[in-house]
C-alpha cells in the first residue's frame, strides 16, 4: 500500500526530539494511517514468520521489537488526543478502529509459527545476556497469557473477546466523557456562592463563561471542579445535587447507559480467563504481578480496612455532632462529609486551605518536582518554546542528565477542559530504548486543574500538589529509563509495582525543606508561614480514614466482580451494592468510584481486577521513604543512585521483588503502609 506523502502521521517527524507534528494533524488523517501502518506491520510480522534461517534472537526477537514502528506511533499520537482533547470525530474512529487493533495485535500473540520461533530461543535463553534473556521470557509470557498454543477453536474465540472487549473499553470512557460534558451547574444567585473561596469562584466565573454564560458562576464534574465545591459550598441542596451527577456518570438511562457494557465486560473477561486455564479473571490477571493471587491482594486490603473503618465511623460520629451543632437535624450523607471534614480539620488544625492554596501555585509546585529530580537524580529541565504540541495549553521542556546530555522530551497539559478525559495519568509519545540506535523517550503528564482567572496563577489545593508530584513520579520512570529494548523501557513494568516509583516520589512534596523553598504566595512570594507549615504536617494524617475507606472499598469490589467464575446475567451496580454491604461500608461515605463510572477497569483492562494495586505499591513506597528518612538525609547520594539504578532507570529488567530488594537491602515491610497511614498499633 502506497502512503500518502501530505499525511503528517506517516511522514517523517523533524522537529525537535523528533516529536509528532500536531499542529499539522488532523482527524482525516487517522484512518489512512492507521490503514498503511496496520498492512505494513502485517508485512513485518509476515517477514519473521517466513524467514527461512533457524530462529534466532535477532531474527525473531528483535525482529519482533522492529515490527510496527509506524503503526506504534500513530496509535500514541491517536490515543492521546482521544484521551486529552477528544471529540465526534475521533470518538468514531475509536469505535470504529480498537476492535480492528485489538485484532492486529492478538493476531500476532495467536500466531503458532511466531510462537514455535520464540519457543525455540526461549529453550536457549542462558545463552543470552541477563537483558536479552528477560526479553525473551517476557515475549514468551505475552504468547502464552494470549493463547498461544491453544487449539484452533480455542484461539479463534478469545480473538472475538479480544476485539469485543476493545470495543466495550471504547465505549464505556466514550460514555463517561458524555456524561461529565452534559452536565453543568450553574450558580445562579448569591445564596448559591455561600462558603466558596475567592479562588474558587474565579475558577467558577470561567467556567461559565467558557460554558457560555459570561457573567455568572459554574461547577461541572471534573474533580478539579466538584471536590473544592463539596468541601466548602454551604448550600447542601446543591451538594447532593452535585454529588448525585458525580455518582450517575455512566449510568443514566439512555444512549450513555453503562451497564449492558459492564455486564458484557465482566462476562467476556470470565470467559477469556476460563479459555486460559484459569477460575476466573482476577487469577489471570495477577498471576503476572508480585501479588501472584487475589488472596493476597484481598490479605493487604483486609490489613487496612479493618481499622480504617473503625476510625471512619468515630469520624463520622464526630461529624455528626457537628450537624447538630449547626442547629441541623439531618442525618450525615456523602454529599456532607467533604464539608464538615474540613471545617473540623480546620477546628483541629487551625488549618486554612485557601492560604495553602495561595502558596502553592502551578508554576512553584512544577518548580518543586523539577527540583527534587534534580537533588535525587541530577536531571535538568529547560522550557523549550520551538516544540509542536497537542493543545494551546500544552508545555514542553527538555530533559538532560548530570553531565548535561538530553535523555528525554518531556511535555505537560495540567488544565481541564471539556474535551479532555478526567483525571491524570502519564503517557508516553515514545519509549527509551537503544538496541537499534540511541532512541530517547517523550513523556507526557495530562492533568485536570483548574486555571487561575485572568491574569491569575493556577491555584492548587494539596492533594492537587500531590498528583502533580505523583504523575510526574511516573514521568520519571519513562524519562530516566535507561535499557536496551523498548518492551522492557520505562513503565512497562508489573501493574502493582509502576505505581511505587509515582508514590515514593509524592513524599518529598511535604518535606519541610521543599514546602520552605517553593511554597511561596503566588502575589507576594513570601514562603509559607510556619504556623501553617505545622498545621499541615500536623494534619498529615487527617482524612486518611475517609482516604482509606473510599479507596479500599472500589478495590474489594473490582476483585470481587472479577474473581466470579462465570458472571452469567450480572447486573454490576447491584453487585457492587451487596458486596458494599457485605463490607459493612459506612453510608456516610461513598466509593471513590462508582462502577458506571470506574474507568480503571472497564475502559481498558489497565487496572482491571488490580485496582489494589495503588495500595500495594504505597506499602512499597512508604517502606521506601523511611530509608531515605532513617538515613537523615531525604536526598541521600548512595539510597538515590540505588534508587535511580534498580528501579527508575531499570524498566522491566528485573523481577519487581529483586528491583525492589536490589534498592531497599531487603523485601518490603507492610509496617511502614500502617504507621503511614495513622493505623499502626
Amino acid at each position: 500500500m502506497t502512503a500518502d506523502p501530505e499525511n503528517p502521521l506517516l511522514a517523517e517527524w523533524t522537529g525537535p526530539f523528533g516529536a509528532p507534528p500536531f499542529s499539522a494533524i488532523r482527524a482525516e488523517h487517522f484512518r489512512p494511517a492507521f490503514a498503511v501502518a496496520v498492512e505494513r506491520r502485517k508485512e513485518d510480522i509476515e517477514a519473521i514468520r517466513n524467514n527461512p534461517a533457524p530462529a534466532d534472537f535477532a531474527n525473531t526477537i528483535l525482529a519482533l521489537e522492529r515490527a510496527g514502528a509506524e503503526l506504534d506511533r500513530v496509535e500514541r499520537v491517536f490515543f492521546h488526543l482521544v484521551g486529552a482533547d477528544s471529540n465526534e470525530e475521533l470518538e468514531a474512529i475509536e469505535t470504529e478502529m480498537a476492535p480492528k487493533l485489538a485484532r492486529e495485535h492478538q493476531a500476532t500473540y495467536l500466531d503458532d509459527v511466531l510462537f514455535q520461533r520464540v519457543e525455540l530461543i526461549y529453550a536457549a535463553r542462558d545463552e543470552l545476556d541477563a537483558e536479552a534473556r528477560r526479553l525473551v521470557e517476557r515475549y514468551r509470557l505475552a504468547f502464552t497469557r494470549a493463547g498461544a498454543g491453544l487449539d484452533a477453536r480455542r484461539k479463534a474465540r478469545l480473538a472475538e473477546i479480544g476485539e469485543r472487549l476493545a470495543s466495550l473499553g471504547a465505549s464505556f470512557g466514550q460514555n463517561v466523557l458524555a456524561d461529565e460534558k452534559a452536565f453543568l451547574l450553574r450558580l445562579e444567585s448569591p445564596d448559591d456562592l455561600e462558603g466558596l473561596p475567592p479562588e474558587f469562584l474565579a475558577a467558577a466565573a470561567r467556567l461559565a463563561q467558557e460554558r457560555g454564560y459570561p457573567g455568572g458562576h459554574a461547577v461541572t464534574l471534573s474533580r478539579s471542579s466538584f471536590e473544592p465545591f463539596m468541601q466548602f459550598s454551604a448550600r447542601r441542596d446543591l451538594r447532593e445535587k452535585l454529588f448525585r451527577a458525580f455518582v450517575a456518570r455512566g449510568a443514566n438511562p439512555g444512549a450513555h447507559d453503562n451497564r449492558a457494557v459492564m455486564a458484557e465486560t465482566v462476562r467476556l473477561r470470565a470467559e477469556k480467563a476460563r479459555w486460559l486455564g484459569y477460575e476466573n479473571f482476577a487469577q489471570f490477571r495477577l498471576d503476572d504481578t508480585m501479588a501472584k493471587t487475589p488472596a493476597a491482594a484481598k490479605e493487604l486490603l483486609d490489613q487496612v480496612w479493618k481499622p480504617a473503618r473503625a476510625q471512619a465511623l468515630r469520624e463520622a460520629a464526630a461529624l455528626q455532632e457537628m450537624v447538630v451543632a449547626d442547629g441541623r437535624n439531618f442525618e450525615l450523607m456523602p454529599w456532607d462529609w467533604r464539608y464538615y471534614a474540613e471545617k473540623r480539620r480546620q477546628a483541629l488544625y487551625a488549618f486554612d486551605e485557601g492560604a495553602l492554596k495561595a502558596h502553592l501555585p502551578l508554576e512553584r509546585v512544577i518548580a518543586a518536582a523539577f527540583h527534587v529530580a534534580h537533588r535525587l537524580f541530577g536531571v535538568s529541565f529547560e522550557e523549550r518554546r520551538d516544540v509542536d504540541l497537542p493543545h494551546g495549553d500544552a508545555r514542553a521542556w527538555s530533559v538532560s542528565d548530570a553531565n548535561g546530555a538530553p535523555i528525554a522530551l518531556f511535555i505537560g497539559d495540567y488544565f481541564a477542559r471539556p474535551s479532555k478525559h478526567s483525571g491524570a495519568w502519564m503517557s508516553a509519545m515514545r519509549d527509551q530504548s537503544r538496541f537499534n540506535g540511541p532512541v530517547l523517550p517523550i513523556v507526557m503528564n495530562v492533568m485536570n486543574f483548574a486555571r487561575g482567572g485572568a491574569g491569575e496563577d493556577s491555584l492548587l489545593s494539596h492533594d492537587e500538589a500531590r498528583t502533580l508530584f505523583h504523575e510526574f513520579g511516573h514521568a520519571l520512570h519513562g524519562m530516566m529509563s535507561d535499557v536496551d529494548y523498548p518492551r522492557l523501557s520505562g513503565t512497562h513494568v508489573a501493574r502493582d509495582f509502576v505505581e511505587f516509583p509515582s508514590q515514593l516520589y509524592e513524599h518529598w512534596l511535604d518535606e519541610p525543606q521543599i514546602l520552605r523553598e517553593f511554597a511561596r504566595h503566588h502575589r507576594t512570594g513570601a514562603p509559607m508561614p510556619e504556623a501553617l507549615l505545622d498545621a499541615l504536617n500536623a494534619a498529615r494524617r487527617y482524612g486518611q480514614a475517609f482516604a482509606t475507606v473510599e479507596f479500599a472499598a472500589c478495590a474489594f469490589v473490582d476483585l470481587a466482580l472479577h474473581g466470579v467464575p462465570d458472571p452469567g446475567e450480572i447486573d454490576v451496580p447491584t453487585f457492587e451494592a451487596r458486596e458494599l454491604a457485605a463490607l459493612e461500608m459506612p453510608a456516610q461515605i461513598a466509593p471513590r468510584h462508582s462502577a458506571p463510572h470506574f474507568q480503571h477497569i472497564f475502559s481498558g483492562e489497565g487496572y482491571s481486577a488490580g485496582y489494589y494495586s495503588y495500595l500495594w505499591s504505597e506499602a512499597l513506597d512508604a517502606d521506601g521513604f523511611e530509608a531515605f528518612k532513617a538515613s537523615g538525609d531525604i536526598f541521600d547520594p548512595a539510597l538515590a543512585e540505588r534508587l535511580k539504578r534498580y528501579v527508575y532507570a531499570a524498566g522491566n529488567t528485573r523481577a519487581p521483588d529483586e528491583a525492589y530488594a536490589a534498592f531497599r537491602g531487603r523485601a518490603p515491610s507492610t509496617e511502614a503502609l500502617l504507621r503511614k497511614r495513622g493505623f499502626a498499633a
